[in-house]
């Protein structure tokens, strides 16, 4: 086998490029975007796709039982755990053909130069494509990394979606076991390290004018589904003081959650993203409304003192408006620091790469939080053009893509060479 060389080992860019452009057509829409959900024939075919292109990589490919694809390269040191790589390929709706599908597609791209240059590592490498990380028609999002790491309960198979199918009978459609459930657990001493490169999602690169983010820690995310109930009345007759609106004691609400945001509050974002009312007709007074509250920091304690203070302030609105609110925690995701080892490692090979780089939050949620309960875990970041996700004008620059792919790359042989082989 050849000796692994820094200075010359790259990905073949163009290669990238396209496969990223063959995956975002499966599932394209009409704007623009792509719907690929977890559990649909398009998620199917997008999976087929990466599983062909792992094993033209060179890797043993499988499903687990959780049905995330694995493709395994062995390592010249069995002894030694493996050092994975990943994300995910299912979308949002109408989203973009970069968040997740990236990420799975650079790791290939890695495994296949590793391979076609004859380069050893010492570590065995597995490249990983979670299932359903988007949390598809109503179900566990990162259903794949919770069930990688022993996360996942008898509720989580037995729910019913959103489409009203059985979560169960979903899993066994794309290639999972939902019997053997267990089997996709990995210990933590199968597991060195592990490595997700992805869009930033957001705008700090791209007005900083850097290629490279070095994620330090990823947001932890509680949701809250808070409830109004006031009294429904005629719109025309009831005098305003003896209304009990439920929507205006809503708007309160809503102005409550965006204070707990900075610099004011103790979280890092708080948003009211969903709202929905009843009788909802423009001639009655809203009887009832229920909001769906996100706040995300990535500090635990300050987003326990965020749901703390929102419940006091609740508190006093629900007086002043002589309603009823009630506040329920739906799922949520702890908050995780990315290990120090594995950010001086990326921040080492944007250097050798001469790729300038900056230390950042991730605020966005991603499978490596999970991954990171069982092994020690790092992010890449490229620019995203306007901080745009989740949306058709998701976009990064094809030479980002390539340097972020390189980076990767070359993290895994300065990780390699510096745990691997050092003793």
């Amino acid at each position: 086998m050849k000796t692994r060389s820094a200075q010359t080992l790259r990905v073949a860019g163009d290669r990238l490029v396209a496969n990223i452009r063959a995956l975002g057509a499966i599932g394209a829409t009409a704007g623009g975007g792509v719907t690929r959900l977890a559990f649909t024939a398009e998620d199917a075919r997008g999976r087929e796709l990466v599983r062909d292109l792992m094993t033209e990589a060179g890797l043993r490919t499988c499903v687990d039982s959780a049905a995330n694809i694995i493709g395994h390269r062995p390592g010249e040191r069995p002894d030694l755990p493996a050092l994975m790589l990943g994300s995910h390929i299912d979308t949002v709706p109408d989203g973009g053909a970069l968040d997740g599908a990236y990420g799975v597609l650079a790791a290939i791209e890695v495994a296949r130069a590793l391979n076609q240059h004859g380069t050893p590592l010492a570590h065995p490498l597995a490249v990983v494509a979670f299932n359903n990380e988007e949390g598809a028609f109503g179900t566990r999002g990162m259903w794949g990394a919770h069930a990688m790491v022993g996360a996942l309960d008898e509720a989580d198979l037995t729910a019913v979606d959103d489409r009203g199918r059985l979560v169960a009978d979903s899993l066994a459609d794309i290639g999972g076991d939902p019997a053997h459930l267990d089997r996709a657990v990995w210990r933590p001493d199968q597991v060195a390290a592990y490595l997700e490169l992805h869009i930033e999602q957001g705008p700090v690169l791209e007005s900083r004018d850097v290629r490279i983010g070095v994620v330090e820690a990823i947001t932890g995310r509680s949701t809250l589904t808070v409830s109004v109930r006031g009294k429904a009345s005629h719109a025309g007759t009831t005098p305003m003081e003896l209304r009990q609106d439920a929507l205006v004691a809503a708007a309160h609400v809503i102005l409550a959650v965006g204070g707990l945001a900075h610099p004011h509050g103790p979280v890092r974002v708080a948003t009211v993203g969903a709202l929905s009312l009843a009788p909802n007709a423009w001639n009655v007074v809203p009887g009832t409304v229920t909001l769906q509250v996100d706040l995300r920091d990535v500090s635990d304690a300050a987003t326990r003192q965020a749901i703390a203070r929102l419940r006091g302030e609740l508190l006093d609105i629900a007086m002043r408006t002589v309603t009823t609110i009630e506040v329920t925690d739906q799922h949520g995701v702890t908050a995780m620091s990315c290990d120090a080892g594995l950010r001086d490692v990326i921040a080492e090979a944007s250097e050798i790469l001469d790729l300038s780089h900056l230390s950042l939050p991730s605020g966005a949620g991603h499978d490596a939080q999970i991954i990171g309960r069982i092994a020690p875990m790092g992010m890449i970041f490229v620019p995203s053009k306007g901080g745009v996700s989740h949306a058709p004008e998701e976009h990064s620059a094809d030479d980002d893509l390539i340097a972020g792919a390189n980076v990767l790359l070359q993290s895994v042989l300065t990780y390699d060479e510096r745990y691997g082989r050092a003793f």
